[in-house]
Parts: C-alpha cells; structure tokens; sequence
C-alpha cells in the first residue's frame, strides 16, 4: 500500500508553495486546484500499483463493536459499524469511491459516488446496508463526482466532461429488489440537463428548488443556478456566483442576526483563496456582500454554518496542513463570525489531536462531523463556540477510522475517508472510503 508520510508531504506541498504564484495573482487559486488535483491522481495511480483497488483486497466484514479502541481493523471512539459494503460489490469495476450524496431531510436512501457511476443504498433500521442499484457515470470515468437531493431527486454531476447533471427520481428505489440490483440507464432518468459539461461540484437549496453546479465548465467556475421545481424540466437560471471560481458552498434562505438580509437567498461560497458571501435572491442581478482571506491561506475547500442563528460558520482549509509551526499536519478547521454579512471575521482556530488533511464537515446542533482522510471521520463538540468563539472549547467526542494502513505510523495524504453523510434522522452516519466501500457507523 502507497503511503505518504507527513514530513513527505509538507516537503512536496512547500516545494509547490513555492512555484506557486503569490495569493495576490488572480491565478493563484486555478494554481493551486490543478496541484491538488496533481496529487490525488499521483496517489490514485501509485495505491493503483500497490494493489489497494485489487479485487477482494478489503474483507467484506459488514458489522463491529468498538472495543478496546477498534471495531474488527478499524480505530474507533465510541462508535460500531453497523455496515459495509465493498465497492466491487456495488457494481463498480473501478472499486474507487468519493463522495457520498446529501440531503439534509430525513431519508433511508444513500447515494456512494464512485469512479464509474453511483450506487443506491438502503440503510436499513440496524444500520446495516443494502445494495439496490446503480447509475453508471454519463460520459467516462472521474474522481471526482457529487451527488444531492432536492425533494425526492437525486442531481448527480461529475468532473467527467461532457457528464452534464443527471436528475435521477429517488422513490424509484422503494420498489428496487436487493437480491437483482438494477443498472440504471438515460431511460431512467427524469432529466439530463446538458446546460454545462463538467462539474466539480454539486450544491442544493431545497427551499428554493435549485440545484447550483460549483467549479463547472461554465460561467467561469462561479456558481451556475438550475431551477428544480420541475425536475423533468430543468430550469438555466443562469451565473449567480459572483468575485471567482466556487468550489463549494452553502446556500440558505437566511434568518440570522444581521436581519437586514432575513427572507434572502444567501451563498457562502468557498472560493479557493477566500470566503466568499452573496445575496442572489435575484438571479438575474446577484450581489457579493464581501470576501475574506485569511492568514495561512491554502484552498479554501468548504465549510458549514455552525449554529441556528447562523452566526458562526467552520471552514476547513485543504492545503494549509503545509503550514511549518507546531500544529504543522493537524488538522485545521477556522471559526468565522458572520454575525455581519459584510465583514466576515476569524475568530479562532480549532486544531484536530490528529493529523489529517480535512475534506467536508457539516454541522448539526453543536456537533461537527469532519471527514478527515487518512483518520476519518471526526466528530467535535463545537456548540461552545456561542460563548469562546475562540475553538478552545471544542472537543472531539467520537470517531471512527476507515484507513487502517496507517495506524502505527504519524502519515497523512489523500487518502480513506473523501465524504461522510450525518443527516439521518436514526443517528446512522454514512462514510465513503476511496479504498474500500460504503460505511455505516452509530454512536456505540
């Protein structure tokens, strides 16, 4: 197994630092993209040679009680698997997973985005999982893929070019059979909007029906809007990301305190080399309420509102583990007060015991869930943060470790966990592994 240590690392990302232009230089963030990309593909290809997508590498072990600091191979906190599934039994010939597909309303359904397509999976009441089927990717293979739901929709879209955002009716699934797995097909879908080729990510407001491509081949990677309301019917509402490339964001109908803004569209989008805030209630004239950069800037990756009167968000950073200093390698997650839309201000940096490159974390009542790579998934009593919004009252309660190759040894890379999906109401937590497959996990 290929295996990056963190010394190797820092080195190779100081090393690119350096070639990098200054964060000033509007191609600083394309930059430091094409590197990130760079590297992930370097280390898909070396696991590629080492084995780690071989078929029947990984033990199909589904269920495990964490005990002694480990459920079967796995380090865990608290947690037990209550199921697994394999990416080759999934159906995916390139046994490489990324993102996990997301909708923030109770559901039973998960979506596992792989190289090749997407795979449906049941999360039954003990938390063990079911496969049901799949949608093979529209146009190639790509690391990179992301899925959503708006209402009962799944919008899937992909780096892959020319893939375009399959619109895929979830309620399909209730009458999918387990033991004959269905591979989905164009005849299938409700749509297939072609409005843009590839996209790097997928970002939905529920409320207002829209599906927004992140980081796509159109409007210059600024968030591109797609109306929903009729999912056979895609709407092109058009560019309304606004001051740069967006890699991710969070779009809410807000009602926090800088009341002025309460009943509008509002995005937080991560743009690379800062945050970024919009009102784009007015798709035709979206307006940037303000920018922020900060200190140890690397690409800034994603982040999610942190508390209900949306004052504070957490951003996570995924080149700024590079950082010399004694925190170099652990992960690092920045606490932002936007209790003022237009003057967004770090107030803190909460620093993970491990050291991980962090991917996404999501926020639900107090509590943050980070997919952290090669340590996996990370759960961190934030609720603190509304009296020291410093993070020095965050804690990290739980955890759950699908990257065992590097337990014995102080490493880090590109590497385990890419996503994990809190959302459902049972308390079961979904995490994609790149090597392995699907987890499901619960708090012991």
């Amino acid at each position: 197994m290929y295996r990056l240590t963190v010394a190797t690392l820092v080195a190779s990302l100081a090393l690119s630092a350096a070639a990098l232009p200054s964060p000033d230089d509007p191609n600083y963030g394309s930059e430091a993209m094409k590197y990130l990309k760079k590297l992930k593909m370097e280390t898909r290809q070396r696991q590629t040679e080492a084995g780690a997508y071989d078929l029947d590498r990984y033990s199909p072990m589904s269920k495990a009680a964490c005990s002694g600091g480990k459920a079967g191979e796995y380090k865990c906190q608290g947690m037990d698997m209550k199921g697994f599934i394999r990416h080759q039994n999934m159906g995916s010939k390139a046994r490489k997973g990324n993102d996990v597909g997301l909708r923030q309303t109770a559901g039973k359904f998960g979506i596992v985005c792989e190289m090749d397509g997407s795979a449906f999976v049941e999360v039954l009441k003990d938390g063990s999982l079911v496969y049901l089927g799949r949608l093979p990717s529209e146009s190639g293979n790509s690391m990179w893929r992301d899925a959503k739901v708006v209402g009962d929709h799944a919008v899937i879209m992909s780096e892959a070019g020319g893939h375009g955002m399959q619109v895929f009716d979830m309620k399909k699934l209730l009458t999918a059979d387990p033991k004959n797995p269905k591979v989905y097909g164009k005849e299938d879908l409700d749509s297939l909007f072609k409005g843009w080729g590839n996209c790097h990510n997928v970002i939905v407001n529920e409320k207002t029906k829209t599906a927004f491509c992140g980081g796509g081949s159109k409007c210059s990677g600024k968030l591109h809007a797609v109306n929903l309301s009729d999912p056979k019917n895609p709407k092109d509402d058009g560019c309304v990301g606004t001051h740069s490339y967006s890699h991710d964001a969070e779009c809410v109908i807000y009602n926090g305190i800088d009341s002025k803004f309460n009943s509008r569209e509002i995005c937080f989008g991560y743009n690379e080399k800062q945050l970024v805030i919009s009102d784009i209630t007015d798709r035709a004239s979206p307006k940037q309420l303000s920018t922020m950069t900060y200190k140890g800037m690397g690409y800034t990756h994603q982040g999610w509102l942190a508390t209900k009167d949306m004052r504070y968000l957490l951003m996570g950073d995924e080149l700024d583990e590079r950082m010399p200093g004694p925190k170099a390698g652990h992960t690092a997650t920045y606490i932002v007060d936007v209790k003022d839309l237009t003057k967004p201000v770090i107030t803190g940096i909460y620093h993970s015991p491990s050291k991980a490159i962090d991917h996404n974390l999501y926020v639900i009542d107090g509590l943050a869930y980070m997919s952290n790579y090669n340590t996996g998934l990370r759960i961190v009593n934030v609720s603190s943060v509304v009296e020291d919004p410093t993070g020095a009252g965050f804690k990290e309660i739980l955890s759950f470790d699908v990257y065992p190759e590097n337990d014995a040894k102080d490493e880090l890379g590109f590497v385990g966990a890419w996503s994990v999906y809190p959302f459902f109401k049972s308390g079961h937590i979904l995490i994609n592994s790149i090597e392995r497959g699907i987890f499901s996990v619960k708090r012991s």
